[in-house]
């Protein structure tokens, strides 16, 4: 099951520099594992990212990272970070374990 997060569109100035005259809408999903679901204290989530481009056709990109986390507001803060940075699918499995990895070595929150 995944439930909506929330959503951005490029800014007109970033898509200007990088040369793209066309908007980009970007979703983030927090994916919940249904087969753990029978135990609650078991949850495992991930996170879904969904690129829609509109230009002449519209085109979607899309990738996903299931079962990153058992802990509900590690997810909540991963998915505010990567929605912060516009993080798009392409970056998505790069971009997360640095993420946990930074958290881990810092021990900071992800809102720090």
């Amino acid at each position: 099951m995944k439930n909506f997060f929330g959503s951005i569109f490029i800014s007109r100035d970033k898509l200007a520099e990088a040369g793209i005259n066309y908007p980009i809408k970007v979703e983030y999903y927090k994916i919940i594992n249904e087969d753990k679901q029978t135990k609650p204290d078991k949850l495992m989530y991930g996170i879904q990212i969904i690129k829609t481009e509109y230009k002449e056709k519209i085109g979607v990109e899309q990738d996903k990272i299931e079962e990153i986390t058992n802990d509900e507001n590690e997810i909540n803060n991963m998915l505010s970070l990567v929605k912060d940075n516009e993080v798009t699918p392409v970056g998505l499995k790069d971009v997360v374990p640095e993420i946990k990895k930074f958290a881990k070595q810092k021990k900071l929150s992800y809102n720090t």
